[in-house]
């Protein structure tokens, strides 16, 4: 199954996405799969009240649903919309639009950004065979517009098989557990000298 994933034009989507709850509350749901509002609230830090608000929030705007109930059906179980969703800056787009994508990018970044670190703390004691699986690499390249373009496609078709969201788990090989890829292609902004400082 190919993860459709859609573009987010609205800047008040775009905005009550940018949250930090409400983005690790909607990340707790695509990977681990359904969830009480006192199970997300756990994960995220928050009261379970304060969570059930966020999902709602989540739900105005398409992020979050009703899933099938479980047991006697009395708790309320919330699950990720099929799909994920894209964000990309457009020149034409409305300043109240930009903003919104500028700011829901960098609170996505800032969110990956820990995910790092939470990895980089906990290193050391991953068994041996998940550091020597682990890559942390950066690359300079010299590539054209195109090259870069058909590369990020050649990434995102290796990346396809294993999308949490379109990977059925119980085909999935023992002892698999969530990984994480983070891929940013960009040109490069030429640096402008700062000149030297005084002493």
């Amino acid at each position: 199954m190919t993860e459709v994933r859609r573009p987010i034009t609205d800047p008040t989507a775009m905005r009550a996405l940018a949250h930090p709850a409400r983005l690790a509350i909607l990340n707790r749901l695509q990977s681990e799969g359904p969830a009480t509002a006192t199970d997300v609230a756990e994960v995220v830090g928050v009261t379970p009240s304060a969570a059930s608000y966020h999902l709602r929030m989540l739900a105005k705007y398409g992020f979050t649903e009703d899933a099938p109930p479980r047991g006697d059906g009395r708790e309320r179980l919330w699950r990720a919309t099929p799909g994920g969703v894209t964000i990309s800056p457009n020149p034409d787009d409305r300043p109240e639009v930009r903003t919104a994508k500028d700011l829901l990018i960098k609170a996505v970044r800032d969110q990956a950004a820990e995910e790092v670190t939470r990895a980089l703390d906990n290193f050391d004691r991953e068994p041996p065979e998940w550091r020597e699986a682990s890559v942390l690499n950066r690359a300079v390249l010299l590539v054209d517009a195109e090259e870069m373009k058909r590369l990020g496609e050649q990434i995102d078709e290796l990346l396809a098989p294993y999308r949490i969201a379109s990977r059925d788990r119980a085909q999935a090989p023992a002892g698999a557990r969530i990984a994480e890829a983070q891929v940013s292609l960009f040109p490069r902004v030429e640096r402008r000298p700062h000149g030297i400082p005084r002493e």
